[in-house]
């Protein structure tokens, strides 16, 4: 499976999402402010990509992330909207690179890279299973 079967340079797709408790650095641990946190800034990066993939990839396969290099530039605070945007900048075999970004209604928040491969879900899902079954042995 080639992911230039169904992507290209150029595809983009965006979401908007609002700064709640949960989604804060002092909720999740990675700092003591209520702001946006670096690791759900990151996940809204992956949301958006993953998303895009998932529309244009039939029954069957699925994607998952496997590399990030996101820089956090400035803080977002509790109810603050946040508009994440990516774009595929290359694709070669299963791997589907990405650029990132994220906004609030202010300033840009973050930029970055992030990679995603095409998987099939039944082989993956035989991989997760016997890797299971081995750690509870």
């Amino acid at each position: 499976m080639e992911a230039k079967d169904y992507f290209q340079p150029g595809m983009k797709e965006e979401i908007s999402l609002q700064v709640e408790e949960q989604h804060t650095a002092a909720h999740v641990g990675s700092g003591s402010m209520r702001v946006l946190a670096t690791p759900v800034m990151i996940g809204f990066m992956e949301q958006a990509a993953r998303d895009l993939m998932a529309k244009h990839l039939p029954e069957g396969l699925s994607s998952v992330g496997v590399h990030v290099d996101v820089r956090h530039l400035a803080p977002t605070p509790l109810g603050g909207t946040v508009r994440v945007a990516c774009e595929v900048v290359s694709v070669d075999g299963a791997g589907v690179q990405f650029a990132v970004r994220a906004w609030d209604s202010v300033e840009k928040i973050g930029e970055g890279q992030h990679q995603r491969f095409v998987i099939d879900e039944a082989r993956f899902l035989k991989r997760v299973n016997a890797k299971s079954a081995g750690m509870q042995a």
